[in-house]
């Protein structure tokens, strides 16, 4: 899945209020023991450096989401009015 092209789809407006709920399920996760070292690494030091709503760090951050938590995921993107990103995911993970 290309989870760059995803992030630059998503509404620089709802990028804040998305990032905040996907920081939420990557913490409260019990699925922890899928995410690789890196991209736990990774996503922490864009956190650490307050990047997480930057592009890149969105991205670290959504990758993460969708391994711990696909489901929840994927809800929130229809909550948030954006299906067709939904979609995308729903298609890349079938």
């Amino acid at each position: 899945m290309e989870y760059a092209k995803l992030v630059g789809s998503i509404p620089a407006e709802k990028r804040e209020m998305l990032s905040n709920k996907l920081i939420d399920f990557v913490l409260t996760s019990k699925n922890d023991e899928k995410m690789p070292s890196q991209l736990a690494n990774t996503f922490l030091n864009f956190w650490q450096q307050n990047l997480l709503k930057t592009e890149n760090g969105l991205t670290a951050l959504l990758e993460a989401a969708l391994l711990l938590e696909p489901e929840k995921t994927v809800t929130l993107f229809n909550e948030l009015q954006m299906t067709n990103i939904a979609e995308q995911i729903k298609a890349a993970s079938s």
